[in-house]
């Protein structure tokens, strides 16, 4: 008998599939959606069991999210950029991983700012080993100070 995946697993592979849809969009010009229903249609055609099912509604949540508010969003990254940096000189991966993070520690307060930040540099570790992993953790790093204050008052080590 197959054990369901936890939730924290499923969200993990929510966040990276929001991050693949996201990307779909932005390459093939595709409407959110678009890229929802192509998201539904490859995890049914998938076979079961090599990877986490990923959390429908946080997908769903981030994607429409994420384009929804793309503008703002990508303000908030821009101020987390290096001054020599905009968020259209980002490579489209980068682009879409730092919007849903941005995403997701805008909206959703559930979520601790640091556990968003691991999360969205192991899912630019899916798609990069160079620089880039830390580049998402910087910027994250200071939309989420920015965003969320009170969770980095008091000093002292940051959690693992």
């Amino acid at each position: 008998m197959r054990k369901p995946n936890s939730g924290a697993t499923r969200r993990s592979a929510a966040r990276l599939a929001a991050v693949q849809a996201l990307y779909s969009m932005e390459i093939t010009g595709v409407s959110a959606e678009q890229a929802l229903d192509e998201f539904r249609q490859r995890l049914e055609s998938e076979p079961r069991g090599k990877l986490a099912d990923p959390d429908g509604d946080l997908v769903s949540l981030l994607v429409r999210g994420a384009t929804a508010e793309g503008a703002e969003l990508d303000r908030q990254i821009a101020a987390g950029l290096a001054r020599d940096w905009t968020v259209d000189r980002l490579e489209s991966v980068l682009r879409a991983i730092l919007r849903a993070g941005a995403f997701e520690l805008k909206s959703r307060p559930q979520t601790p700012a640091r556990v968003a930040i691991t999360e969205y540099v192991d899912v630019a570790h899916a798609f990069y080993s160079g620089p880039e992993p830390g580049l998402v953790n910087a910027v994250m790093d200071r939309m989420a100070r920015n965003l969320r204050p009170a969770e980095f008052e008091g000093g002292g080590a940051p959690a693992p």
